[in-house]
C-alpha cells in the first residue's frame, strides 16, 4: 500500500519522512492554501531526497499551461487534480504530460459524486477520494462516511484521504482496502509544519493492520 504524506513545505522535513520510508510527498501548488509552495521551494526540497520517493504536485482549477511549466521547473513525477477539472482536461494534460501519474480527487458529498469518478476512469492513472468541504478543498481533518465506500471497486488505483490519523488508520484500514492512503493535517502541528513523531506513529499503525491482516484466526 503506498503511503503519500502531502502539504510538504520543508527541506528537512521532507527529507525526513522520506528516510522514515514513505514513498510519496505531496506539494501544494494552489496559491490559496496555506500549505503552497512555489516551483522554486518545490526543487529545494527534492534536491534532498531518495530517487525512489514519487513526487505528486496538486493543483486545483489551474490551466494546462500552468501545470505543465510547474512539473518542467520541478522535476515532480505525478500530479493531483483537485478542482473541477473535467475529463476533456485530464485527457489534455495527458497527451501533454505523457511519463507522469495523473491523480484526479473527489470531495465525496454523496453517492452521486462517486458515479461521478466513472467518467475519469479511462483519462487518469489513479483516484483519490477526500471528504467533502464547502470551503476547503482538502487538509480539512474531516472524514470521510468509510462505510458507505465498502462496495467502491474502480478499475484503477484509488488513494483514500480525508481525515485520516495515526488513532484511526487501523479502523479505516478494517473496512476498506485502498491501494494507498493520503495524509496532510493528520500529522500536522500546524498547516505544513509536520510532525515526525505523528508520521513514525502512522507507519507503526499501519505495520500493526498489516500484521492482523495476516495473522489467522484459530478457533
Amino acid at each position: 500500500m503506498r503511503i503519500k504524506i502531502c502539504g510538504i513545505t520543508q527541506p528537512d522535513q521532507g527529507s525526513a519522512i522520506a528516510q522514515l520510508g514513505v514513498t510519496v510527498l505531496g506539494f501544494i501548488c494552489v496559491p490559496s492554501s496555506p500549505r503552497y509552495v512555489t516551483s522554486a521551494q518545490i526543487r529545494n526540497i527534492l534536491k534532498d531526497l531518495p530517487n525512489a520517493v514519487q513526487t505528486i504536485g496538486v493543483f486545483a482549477n489551474a490551466s494546462l499551461e500552468q501545470i505543465h511549466q510547474t512539473v518542467m521547473e520541478t522535476g515532480l513525477t505525478g500530479v493531483q487534480l483537485h478542482g473541477h477539472e473535467s475529463p476533456d482536461f485530464c485527457d489534455r494534460l495527458r497527451q501533454i504530460l505523457p511519463q507522469i501519474e495523473l491523480i484526479k480527487a473527489f470531495r465525496i458529498q454523496s453517492q452521486a459524486t462517486l458515479l461521478q469518478t466513472q467518467n475519469y476512469f479511462n483519462f487518469i492513472d489513479t483516484l483519490l477520494l477526500d471528504a467533502y468541504h464547502p470551503q476547503q478543498l482538502g487538509g480539512t481533518g474531516h472524514t470521510l462516511d468509510w462505510q458507505s465506500l465498502q462496495q467502491f471497486s474502480p478499475p484503477c488505483s484509488w488513494f483514500l484521504a480525508g481525515g485520516l490519523t495515526p488513532d484511526n488508520i487501523q479502523d479505516a484500514l478494517q473496512q476498506l482496502k485502498p491501494d494507498g492512503i493520503d495524509l496532510s493535517s493528520g500529522v500536522e502541528r500546524s498547516p505544513g509544519d509536520k510532525d515526525l513523531a505523528k508520521v513514525r506513529q502512522l507507519l507503526k499503525a499501519i505495520e500493526m493492520s498489516s500484521l492482523r491482516l495476516k495473522t489467522p484466526n484459530i478457533a
